[in-house]
């Protein structure tokens, strides 16, 4: 198993440039109508939805997928790779975005929520809702207390999206 916070920056490049090349995949078969049965077996494929955001350089507009949980009917995702992401820090300058979920599009507000008292327990639920994603980046969400997790996702940047009505 991967155990990210032992890896090293090449290892860790690498892991972003396999996920990268992924994510073309994932936002394919979202645009060719398969965005709910990517999500149909959570505990392998995990929950994944498409966030279509504004580049904070570019302007151009891009869609990335992300793993996702709703706790208590809020809308929550994770950059796994830290602050150093792209689509992180592309809503840090521009936060109204769409999310693809399952039951159609949304405009959402985002927001980093890294700060919060419930940042390990909502991290615990994303990596839970991310099926393989999270032991493939180390992340045993399972086995790990509290202060594990703290420590392994130290570097995840916790997102709210507020969806809208």
């Amino acid at each position: 198993m991967w155990d990210k916070p032992t890896m090293t920056p090449a290892q860790i490049n690498n892991l972003r440039r396999v996920f990268h090349v992924m994510d073309y995949f994932m936002v394919f078969l979202w645009k060719i109508g398969l965005g709910r049965l990517i999500n149909c077996w959570p505990a392998v494929g995990g929950r994944i939805m498409v966030l279509r955001h504004r580049g904070r350089k570019s302007g151009k507009e891009y869609l990335t997928p992300i793993n996702y949980a709703f706790v208590e009917n809020e809308l929550y995702g994770a950059a796994g790779f830290g602050p150093c992401t792209d689509w992180y820090r592309n809503i840090l300058a521009n936060p109204d975005v769409q999310v693809w979920l399952p039951d159609g599009r949304r405009r959402a507000h985002a927001c980093d929520v890294s700060d919060s008292p419930s940042r390990v327990s909502l991290l615990r639920a994303i990596t839970i809702a991310s099926g393989l994603a999270g032991p493939l980046l180390g992340v045993d969400q399972r086995k790990l207390t509290d202060e594990q997790m703290g420590t392994v996702a130290k570097d995840y940047r916790l997102i709210h999206f507020k969806l809208e009505s």
